[in-house]
């Protein structure tokens, strides 16, 4: 089952696709905390089953919006690809590293990206997020901890290089909240629709590769993150975990950093391709 939210930001509808179908989901209300916290997946079922929901035709044109809604945390994990991680400099991590984005930072998969002001060294970052679906806290078990992932979506963890590491003061949310920075969508696949052991993922830059890698050369895998995470938070219904970025950024040296003007592509298999321009910010 796939979640989607399209229209005019600030106005879009909630959907479910099933079998290439769109059906409104604006009977179980918007895909927020709320939504995942009254079993919003299983009404959805228990409507379509029924065959109570209405199918819409949209054109294609009709805007994304992140198919996330009202989002509460967004919790990010650091060097999770031991490629990435030398590429940065770094040794591999031996315990997850955690970073925060704040609310704002989410945006429609193909919205246009204003470059944060006085930026010089604004990266991409393709990954693959995890959407929390029932409370979790200190979970004993991978198992128990998977079972509170609602499903998956693809993230584009935008970063500010210069803010993360040179101005930061040792933590990196500096560099990773400008508003517009981590765009989401263009739908989440359920947790029983998708497995994250091994999909590629992908990212272009005016049409260039850039990152060509699978979820397999993680560190740290899905399940094995929210059990780590559990143990020093507790996690809501709706929060956004994203789970790392492999090698192939503008941080390695090897490419050129984000311009206006740039266009960024990225991708996960079953989870959908986004692509932002970026934009000068003006005052």
């Amino acid at each position: 089952m796939k979640l989607l939210r399209r229209g005019t930001m600030g106005n879009e509808m909630p959907l479910v696709e099933v079998e290439g179908v769109l059906y409104d989901a604006s009977p179980v209300g918007d895909f927020g905390p709320g939504f995942w916290k009254d079993n919003g997946v299983a009404r959805l079922r228990r409507l379509l089953d029924a065959g109570r929901l209405t199918a819409v035709e949209l054109a294609d044109e009709v805007r994304h919006g992140s198919p996330v809604a009202a989002v509460g945390s967004v919790i990010c994990i650091g060097q999770n690809y031991a490629a990435h991680a030398a590429e940065s400099g770094a040794e591999p991590p031996k315990q997850p590293i955690v970073f925060f984005k704040t609310p704002n930072t989410v945006a429609g998969p193909d919205d246009t990206v204003t470059i944060a002001r006085g930026s010089e060294k604004t990266d991409w970052e393709v990954e693959l997020a995890i959407v929390i679906g029932s409370t979790a806290s200190y979970c004993d078990s991978l198992e128990e901890a998977a079972s509170h992932i609602g499903g998956y979506v693809l993230a584009n963890d935008l970063s500010e290089r210069k803010f993360q590491l040179e101005v930061s003061g040792g933590q990196w949310s500096k560099g990773k909240c400008s508003p517009g920075y981590m765009p989401l969508g263009p739908w989440i696949v359920t947790a029983d629709a998708f497995d994250p052991a091994n999909v590629g993922l992908r990212s272009w830059v005016n049409g260039e590769p850039r990152q060509d890698s699978r979820t397999s050369d993680m560190i740290f895998g899905c399940a094995e993150i929210v059990r780590d995470l559990s143990q020093y938070m507790q996690l809501e219904p709706g929060d956004v975990i994203s789970t790392g970025t492999p090698e192939g950024v503008a941080v390695s040296g090897r490419f050129d950093y984000l311009k206006p003007g740039d266009v960024v592509e990225v991708e996960i298999d079953g989870l959908g391709r986004q692509r932002q321009t970026f934009r000068a910010w003006e005052g």
